[in-house]
């Protein structure tokens, strides 16, 4: 999948490129790669910069006709404990996030979606990291009579919160940043359908 990145060339415009003087994949995995990149910065400094790179992923916003956001509740082996995250999913080889979402939503909550709209992309956690949300806002939504099976490697809970619910849980540090992100990009459409 092609990455824009003109908005990465547009803020450092003013700044020298960094020289790669080697690269080194150091792990390949079935969601993404470790890789260990040698570099030579303007100011002549040499060193070794880790990175994953990631093929990027798909996430929902999923809002019910009387406002209340679906979540899921699921177990994150490296902080050893539960999150709260909306719905989302590893963008595959040549697809297109938008359809990532949709198989996504339907398989974490049982739910499908009439009205989708792009909420927008944004970087995760650009210090380690070249994976991109691709953020959008679901409506009108549907609870599927038989809703397709879970990965197995999932343990997931569905969880309907309330705008004033969910706010709580994000102060109480029980929701991920990809949807505390994906929720402020929400929040100005809501707003002006009287949703939140």
């Amino acid at each position: 999948m092609s990455r824009n990145t003109s908005y990465i060339v547009k803020f450092m415009s003013n700044q020298k490129q960094p020289e790669i003087l080697q690269q080194r994949l150091f792990y390949q995995g079935r969601k993404f790669n470790f890789e260990v990149s040698k570099l030579r910065l303007a100011n002549g400094f040499e060193g070794d910069w880790e990175s994953i790179r990631h093929p990027g992923g798909a996430l929902a916003v999923p809002v019910t006709d009387d406002g209340k956001f679906i979540l899921v509740r699921q177990y994150r082996f490296p902080i050893a404990g539960n999150l709260l995250e909306f719905p989302a999913g590893t963008v595959e080889v040549d697809e297109d996030p938008a359809a990532t979402i949709r198989r996504e939503i339907e398989e974490e909550t049982g739910y499908t979606a009439k009205s989708w709209q792009s909420l927008g992309k944004f970087v995760l956690a650009p210090g380690y990291s070249d994976e991109y949300i691709y953020a959008f806002l679901a409506r009108d939504l549907q609870k599927l009579a038989k809703p397709p099976e879970q990965d197995i490697d999932e343990d997931i809970e569905v969880v309907l919160m309330g705008s004033e619910e969910l706010e709580k849980a994000i102060l109480a540090e029980e929701v991920d940043a990809k949807s505390i992100s994906s929720f402020f990009l929400a929040r100005k459409f809501l707003k002006e359908q009287f949703l939140i």
